[in-house]
């Protein structure tokens, strides 16, 4: 039986990576002054940021119900039965919309809420990957990757507050006593809403303290996994490519011990963080204790 992997772009996973894994992504909507974009199809990165930074109006939809029949039709052509993983159900109605419409497919579509974003939805791809070569089916890989959800966490902080202003996220006047008293929030995870862990003065010290704060992780909910079980992820809405290389190498030095790796953050995330924002996190290493 052949066992399809399909999520959205929320995962980070594009173009030639995707079809090198052999998995099918739905793009999201990214709405520039009233017009629709779709992810990494039709409008790139240094496109979204320019919009953004420019002060258009820039947000983001879910994807239309035809959209994502559309994908399952074209690959339960060549698959017995696939299994589909958006993002977290905790940040987007997307995956209630999918699991409505997974009851039309005799169970052909198996749709995960693994509550993932991200990084974490990357590895939970990856994870699905590795669970269909081992001959399990699309139900089986479904229960495998709900039970292992919450054995993640991720830490983020944002260079401004405007855009969570913009987008609906914090009031004008909070936004504006943010800006000038110079404070970053640093928000967590562990799969479900973004919420506001700490708020720190000066963005360096923000992104200092999720060093800290994945430290802290690891000596205590990761304490009895050893460093090959550990996975360190980074991401970034960086607009200089070399920042976003920064920030990785900086992880690298800080957790010698752990295989560390780099994700953009998709732009529906971007909409609501801005450009520049970075976030660390950690989850435990499919490949090993997971198995």
């Amino acid at each position: 039986m052949k066992t399809a992997v399909v999520t959205d772009s929320n995962s980070g996973i594009f173009g030639e990576e995707a079809r090198s894994l052999g998995i099918h992504v739905i793009p999201m909507p990214i709405i520039i002054n009233d017009q629709t974009y779709y992810e990494n199809e039709d409008i790139t990165p240094g496109q979204f940021f320019e919009a953004q930074i420019g002060g258009k109006n820039v947000g983001s939809s879910q994807p239309s119900p035809a959209s994502i029949m559309d994908i399952w039709e074209l690959v339960l052509e060549n698959a017995d039965e696939l299994v589909y993983i958006p993002m977290s159900s905790g940040l987007s109605g997307a995956c209630q919309t999918a699991m409505v419409l997974a009851d039309d497919y005799d169970g052909r579509v198996q749709v995960v809420d693994n509550h993932r974003i991200s990084v974490s939805l990357r590895q939970s791809v990856m994870r699905a990957l590795f669970l269909a070569e081992q001959g399990m089916d699309a139900g089986q890989i479904k229960a495998k990757l709900e039970e292992e959800s919450y054995t993640t966490t991720i830490y983020l902080t944002v260079e401004t507050l405007n855009y969570f202003k913009k987008t609906g996220r914090i009031t004008p006047a909070v936004a504006a006593l943010g800006e000038m008293l110079n404070i970053k929030p640093v928000l967590s995870t562990r799969g479900d809403t973004f919420d506001t862990y700490s708020k720190v003065r000066g963005l360096e010290k923000a992104r200092s303290s999720l060093f800290e704060l994945i430290k802290h992780e690891r000596e205590t909910t990761y304490a009895q996994y050893d460093d090959n079980e550990i996975l360190i992820p980074t991401a970034g809405s960086f607009v200089n490519e070399e920042d976003a290389k920064s920030w990785y190498q900086r992880a690298v030095d800080y957790f010698p011990n752990n295989k560390v790796f780099y994700n953009m953050l998709s732009l529906s995330i971007a909409c609501h963080t801005g450009p520049n924002a970075c976030g660390l996190g950690i989850l435990l290493n499919p490949e090993n204790k997971l198995k």
